[in-house]
């Protein structure tokens, strides 16, 4: 595996479907980089199981920002948030206990929210900030150990969103929710239902609450939508971990497979333990495939949003690929850098 400065090479007009031999790889030695955000500036976050954040700058040269243990724990960010300030949120995806935290560069940590509508947090998955300057923060399941939503029938799934007003639970019922998204039109919550293998979308209401259920798309077998990002024409892209699928799905609902990386016979497993209701952590801790290492996150990025860096669950760099379409720019593209 090389790897490779983040400005040294601007990606060319890919070919559909995308080929593992044009994918390349930025950062070392990262651990556990779920999450992977991208900045105007040419920098890279990821979320990090040393404690933290994982910076990667445009020179290749790297920072890992660590914060405190949490009551004796150490932090466990899955998905993290770039602020204004250069600080950062993190959802904490430990054992038994989850929540969100703010982390600033020089190791000082801050509960941001540990608990709502009376219920202390179970493990956390995911976190980001809108334009608006609402938080919104899933949690998957509130089972524990959370292997056992690992399956169809799981629906206790929750989103949390954070204004001017407080913290409250404005969806529940869903089906091991991972990332969410507001849409480029700023009227639709986007969510994806892992192992309901679904992503749905709610009508974003003006005071933040949400309206009914609507279902964007179904997946079928191989399909585990994890990541979630969108790109200027409105199209939803989605990450599907195990079978490192990257699926472009229109406004229409229709879906394209745009890359993906794995052996028939270990996705052929890891289907029958699903379907038998026995799926747990070794199938998401294993991966037979060619390069790509359990692929979990998309973010755009690179001078003309055209680049995608998909994070891994399972690797140590974030892969890059050349995108067909520029993506749409996040909340917090043009947040300046902060050394």
């Amino acid at each position: 595996m090389t790897t490779e400065n983040l400005a040294s090479r601007e990606p060319e007009n890919p070919s559909f479907p995308l080929r593992l031999e044009d994918v390349s790889w930025v950062g070392t030695g990262l651990v556990r980089p779920e999450c992977v955000l991208a900045t105007a500036s040419g920098d890279l976050y990821t979320a990090d199981w040393r404690g933290g954040v994982a910076h990667i700058r445009p020179d290749g040269s790297q920072t890992v920002y660590l914060g405190h243990p949490v009551d004796g724990e150490p932090l466990k960010p899955n998905g993290i948030a770039l602020l204004r300030d250069g600080s950062f949120l993190m959802a904490h995806l430990g054992a038994e206990q989850g929540g969100v935290f703010r982390l600033h560069r020089d190791g000082r940590t801050e509960p941001f929210l540990r608990s709502v509508d009376g219920v202390t947090l179970p493990p956390s998955n995911y976190v980001v900030e809108d334009r608006a300057g609402r938080t919104w923060i899933t949690v998957s399941t509130r089972l524990t150990p959370r292997s056992l939503g690992y399956r169809r029938s799981c629906n206790d799934g929750f989103v949390i969103m954070v204004d001017a007003r407080g913290a409250r639970i404005v969806a529940d019922g869903l089906g091991y929710t991972n990332e969410c998204a507001v849409d480029p039109t700023g009227q639709w919550l986007y969510v994806n239902e892992t192992f309901s293998r679904r992503l749905s979308r709610f009508a974003l209401k003006t005071d933040g609450e949400l309206g009914a259920k609507e279902t964007v798309a179904d997946f079928g077998p191989g399909v585990y939508p994890d990541g979630l990002a969108f790109d200027v024409e409105g199209n939803a892209w989605i990450v599907s971990i195990v079978s490192n699928r990257l699926i472009r799905v229109a406004r229409d609902g229709s879906q394209q497979v745009w890359l993906e990386d794995v052996d028939p016979a270990h996705l052929a497993d890891v289907e029958a333990a699903f379907e038998a209701n026995e799926m747990g952590r070794p199938h998401l801790d294993k991966v037979r495939s060619k390069r790509l290492n359990n692929t979990s996150s998309l973010a755009f990025g690179g001078a003309d949003l055209r680049s995608g860096y998909l994070g891994c669950l399972l690797g140590e760099s974030v892969a890059k690929v050349a995108m067909p379409v520029a993506g749409f720019a996040p909340a917090h593209w043009n947040f300046s850098q902060v050394s």
